[in-house]
């Protein structure tokens, strides 16, 4: 699988990234054994990038990826965490993190939001227990949108002291929503931004941030190209969600159009999902969660198959007749 740099630094990424915060039991339980067999089928697919964070199961996305990572060779992988999100003793635990994080594990920890240098510096010696590793490829400051000065002011600096010490190889900041890494790319020293379902088949509002970076040198990482779900199957189904929650008829609609051009194009939405993204230079990987080893497989498959200029145009003019409409 292609594997491209990120920014002006050394480390590289696979076209695919493996997201792990299904190896914390996002919304459902999922076994150790399981959990490896993702990793190992990501591994055999040619999947070389491997995305994480505290966040994930409080901690167990971590200690799950380092542990199916650890007999591989080292210099052959590139693993990102995040940092933003202490995890500290719970003191009134309830059972279960599902209701409060999304993640389907005992809440014996709670996360504590801490953007300072002491603070980012804790979380990165944590995350390296958890991994198992000595050193980590890319750190991202996870999700600063009401903390953007905090971030910009102590836990970018603190992030690229350790780039410059060579303790790390990349910065990078990762959001859901556009206006706090357009901010971050103005004001920051950063080598890639994570936009998650920003820039996807149906959701476009990222533009101006590929156009930025595209500026300043800072590299994209596309995540959640299947927006929670809409997008990776053939046709969307009823219960499909966008953006964490149920999608809307308006939402499941445009969905359901671009699956009829894709199936007019003889592929399907879920292969044009993962390709979109890299369409764009800027863009230097895709990252999404698997749960299971044929997800991962197919989703290598799309991602080193591209699809023809007929297609894009129409699912291009597609997106563009919606954007009028919502003008």
């Amino acid at each position: 699988m292609t594997a491209r740099r990120i920014g002006r630094t050394s480390v590289r990424v696979s076209a695919l990234g493996f997201g792990a915060a299904p190896l914390g039991n996002l919304y459902a339980p999922l076994d150790d054994d399981q959990a490896r067999a993702a990793v190992d089928a990501a591994w055999d697919a040619g999947v070389r990038y491997f995305d994480t964070a505290p966040h994930y199961g409080l901690g167990l996305s971590e200690r799950r990826l380092g542990a199916a990572l650890a007999q591989r060779p080292r210099s052959e992988f590139t693993v990102s965490t995040k940092v933003g999100r202490l995890l500290e003793p719970h003191p009134a635990p309830t059972g279960s993190d599902l209701a409060a994080g999304g993640f389907a594990v005992p809440d014996t920890l709670i996360r504590r939001t801490d953007f300072s240098r002491d603070g980012v510096l804790r979380s990165l010696r944590s995350s390296l227990t958890r991994l198992g590793l000595d050193r980590v490829d890319i750190v991202y400051v996870h999700d600063p949108d009401d903390h953007l000065d905090a971030a910009i002011d102590q836990a970018l600096p603190a992030l690229a002291a350790l780039r410059d010490q060579g303790v790390i190889g990349a910065v990078g900041v990762g959001a859901n929503t556009v206006a706090p890494l357009l901010r971050v790319v103005a004001e920051a020293d950063v080598d890639a931004v994570m936009t998650a379902g920003r820039w996807t088949l149906i959701d476009r509002t990222a533009r101006p941030l590929l156009e930025a970076c595209a500026r300043r040198g800072v590299s994209v990482i596309a995540a959640a190209p299947f927006n929670s779900g809409l997008l990776s199957r053939p046709r969307p189904a009823d219960d499909a969600f966008f953006d964490y929650g149920p999608a809307s008829d308006a939402v499941l609609s445009r969905a359901r159009r671009l699956a009829e051009i894709c199936d007019r194009h003889g592929t399907v939405l879920p292969h044009a999902a993962v390709r979109f993204p890299l369409r764009e230079p800027v863009v230097t990987g895709v990252v999404a969660g698997f749960r299971a080893p044929h997800e991962v497989m197919s989703a290598a498959r799309w991602a080193g198959d591209d699809l023809t200029d007929a297609l894009w145009s129409d699912l291009d003019a597609a997106a563009e007749a919606t954007e009028d409409r919502h003008r």
